[in-house]
C-alpha cells in the first residue's frame, strides 16, 4: 500500500506541474484529470475509498467536463485554431500517458494485492461514517455551509446577468 501511495502522489504531483507549465489550456486540462484520478488513487491507497470514488465522480468527471467546455467555448490560446495533424503529434499527449500508465499499474498493484480498502495504518472510512460525521455533531456548520453556498450562486447569478456592473451601480 505504501508504494501505491508513493507512486500515486508522485504522480499527482508530476502531472500538477504539467497543469501550471502548460501553455495550451486543453493539455493543461488533461493534465489535471491526471492529477484528480492521481489524488483519488492516494485516497484509495489511504484507506479512504469513499473519499476516492468522491474525487474521480465528482471532480474528474463533472467539474472537469465543465471545464472542457469552457474552454472549448472561449477558444483561448495563441494556436486555437491549429490543425488536427498538430494536436495528434506526441508531444501533446505522451506525458499524460506515460502519467495515466503508472497509475494503472498502481491500480492493478492495489487490486492484486488483496483489501484494496485496507488502510496503510487505520481503519475503513465508509460511507456511513462520513455521514454520521457530517450529520452528527457537524450538522450545523453544513447546513451553514449550504446556505453560504446558495447565497453565493444567488449573487453570482445576479451579477452575471447585468452587463457591466460597474456602469449600472454608479448610475442608481
Amino acid at each position: 500500500m505504501e508504494l501505491a501511495f508513493y507512486l500515486s502522489g508522485l504522480v499527482a504531483i508530476l502531472a500538477t506541474v504539467g497543469v501550471i507549465t502548460g501553455r495550451n489550456p486543453v493539455h493543461a486540462v488533461v493534465y489535471l484529470i491526471v492529477s484528480l484520478i492521481a489524488v483519488a488513487l492516494v485516497f484509495f491507497a489511504l484507506g479512504a475509498p469513499f473519499a476516492g470514488a468522491l474525487e474521480i465522480i465528482v471532480y474528474a468527471g463533472a467539474i472537469m467536463v465543465l471545464f472542457v467546455f469552457v474552454v472549448m467555448i472561449l477558444n483561448l490560446g495563441e494556436g486555437a485554431d491549429t490543425s488536427a495533424e498538430d494536436w495528434r503529434h506526441p508531444r501533446h499527449w505522451i506525458g499524460p500517458a506515460l502519467l495515466a500508465l503508472v497509475l494503472l499499474a498502481v491500480l492493478v498493484y492495489l487490486l492484486n494485492s488483496g483489501d484494496m480498502a485496507r488502510a496503510i495504518n487505520g481503519e475503513l472510512v465508509t460511507a456511513r461514517a462520513v455521514g454520521l460525521i457530517l450529520f452528527g455533531p457537524w450538522l450545523m456548520v453544513v447546513e451553514l455551509a449550504g446556505l453560504l453556498l446558495l447565497g453565493a450562486l444567488v449573487t453570482a447569478s445576479h451579477v452575471g446577468r447585468r452587463s457591466n456592473p460597474l456602469r449600472q451601480r454608479s448610475g442608481s
